[in-house]
């Protein structure tokens, strides 16, 4: 086989390749809304079935853990909503600890695949199609990426699975964004976990995101840009 046919088998292997993940991503969502399964993703649905829940969860607590991780990994790599709930969950079936530490693993695998999925699917074109007017961005955040990220994770006003996507499209290491995801994400976990110990007294996500917690969230992701800062601003002048 020569270079140029070997380069072509190549190519349409990994234009093949994209084609099945978008396809699977596009399955998994379209049965999440068809089959209207974003039901049992609700406070009323939680609240409703609580006890049933935990009597499973008691009697089978190894598979359950097992179980509701890998519900978390789908959601979050799917971009599915009901992240909120089921940290509510995982507060409410494991503890605040234990259930914060499960919505980390399950929330940081699943963001993990989401954002190699963006990268996979859609780096190279956009890079190919604004690849010039990119470039200073995409070295300020490669530079800078954990602090970004951080920043990113904290404040609530960026949607989770939107960084996940808009993060596979840079140029940031795999091994800093998990580290920045795993991090991040531990504040907003417990504040969830913890209130889904009280899930009898909870009528809405609205009482868990009040507003001085998520001025809390906001001062912890700017604080957490103080080193770019520094760096930017300071060291140069030292």
């Amino acid at each position: 086989m020569t270079d140029s046919s070997a380069t072509t088998a190549t190519q349409g292997s990994i234009s093949s390749g994209k084609i099945v993940i978008a396809l699977l991503l596009a399955a998994g969502i379209g049965a999440f809304f068809y089959f209207d399964l974003g039901q049992f993703l609700s406070l009323d649905a939680l609240k409703q079935n609580r006890d049933d829940l935990l009597a499973y969860t008691e009697s089978n607590y190894g598979f359950a853990v097992a179980l509701f991780v890998l519900i978390y990994i789908v959601q979050t790599a799917f971009s599915l909503p009901g992240g909120a709930i089921l940290t509510l969950a995982g507060g409410f079936l494991f503890g605040s600890v234990l259930g914060t530490l499960y919505v980390n693993l399950g929330a940081t695998s699943g963001a993990t695949l989401a954002f190699l999925a963006a990268r996979y699917l859609l780096r190279d074109w956009v890079e190919h199609k604004f690849g010039d007017r990119l470039e200073p961005i995409q070295a300020g955040f490669a530079r800078n990426a954990f602090s970004y990220l951080m920043t990113l994770r904290l404040i609530p006003a960026f949607p989770f699975f939107l960084v996940n996507l808009v993060s596979g499209l840079t140029r940031v290491n795999l091994g800093t964004y998990v580290i920045a995801t795993a991090v991040g994400i531990i504040p907003g976990s417990f504040v969830f976990a913890y209130a889904g110990r009280q899930l009898g007294t909870i009528n809405s996500l609205g009482e868990i995101a009040s507003p001085p917690v998520l001025l809390a969230f906001t001062l912890l992701g700017l604080l957490a840009l103080l080193p770019t800062i520094y760096k930017k601003f300071f060291a140069k002048k030292g």
